[in-house]
């Protein structure tokens, strides 16, 4: 369940992932409250609300990024996702890249997909300055304080940046000291986007490093590393990297077939189930 008044009693969150517990979610069956609580089911629907949408701008063929001013403040944590309304019933869930505390508005980045209603109406309709429907946040791949030395390998293909871009910024801005190791995937170059940014980021946080990799013509290692990119499926890279996990931190996001194989390669590799983070779309 999940405490939205009063607190919860430490017991009640044993076993659960930091990220569960910092949203104050707690096991009922082992929670003797010393005060009253205000309690919800964990699947409570969020709350809606409007936004102004202030910038579209192309990240790359496939990926827009959208800025959007919500109607009132919305609490949110960097890496979750709100849901984005075509009308009353269709929507989307979009992961938020921005920051609460770096950025004034929210960032999605949204991907078309042949035949989405709903990435299809974003490309062919939404401009700045239209007003449109999203839900508050949630979700459970986020950075949470309190282990600024823990390694942390980040593995993302196509707009799986998004959330991963959010929570090393929220990571840097927290002062985290650990190794930040960002893996994108995809297919040929022109699926990467933000690349200047994130090498911005790594000149100047030596804990952050950033590697791109294609998998189409894998194979001509030589060229693609002439040209900045690693050759090969970016799971087989970062493992290839990084045999050794134990102790790490783990955020696993994008296609759904790569993010099932990592959490299976990164637990067999000695990262802790409580500490693989994913979310797959």
């Amino acid at each position: 369940m999940r405490a939205v008044k009063g607190e919860v009693p430490e017991k009640a969150r044993a076993g659960l992932k930091p990220t569960l517990a910092a949203q104050n979610y707690f096991l009922a069956c082992s929670c003797f409250p010393e005060q009253d609580i205000e309690v919800v089911m964990p699947e409570a629907g969020l709350g809606k609300l409007e936004a102004t949408v202030t910038r579209v701008e192309y990240l790359n063929a496939d990926i827009l990024g959208i800025r959007l001013e919500p109607s009132r403040p919305l609490e949110y944590k960097a890496g979750q996702f709100i849901n984005l309304f075509k009308d009353e019933t269709t929507a989307r869930c979009y992961s938020l890249a921005s920051v609460p505390a770096l950025d004034k508005e929210l960032v999605l980045h949204v991907r078309k997909v042949p035949g989405g209603l709903v990435s299809g109406w974003v490309f062919a309709n939404m401009k700045a300055g239209d007003t449109i429907t999203i839900s508050e946040a949630s979700g459970d791949c986020f950075y949470v304080e309190g282990k600024p030395e823990q390694n942390i390998l980040l593995i993302a293909t196509g707009s799986g940046l998004a959330p991963l871009y959010g929570i090393i910024r929220d990571a840097l801005l927290n002062g985290h000291q650990g190794k930040l190791s960002l893996y994108h995937g995809s297919y040929n170059p022109d699926g990467f986007y933000l690349v200047e940014e994130l090498k911005k980021l790594a000149l100047a946080h030596r804990n952050f490093s950033y590697v791109p990799c294609v998998s189409e013509g894998s194979g001509e290692g030589e060229i693609e590393a002439r040209a900045g990119y690693a050759s090969g499926m970016v799971l087989d890279v970062a493992l290839a990297d990084h045999p050794d996990l134990s102790g790490w931190r783990v955020f696993l996001c994008g296609n759904p077939d790569m993010v099932n194989a990592a959490k299976q390669k990164t637990f067999f590799a000695g990262a802790s189930m409580r500490d693989i983070f994913a979310d797959p779309f």
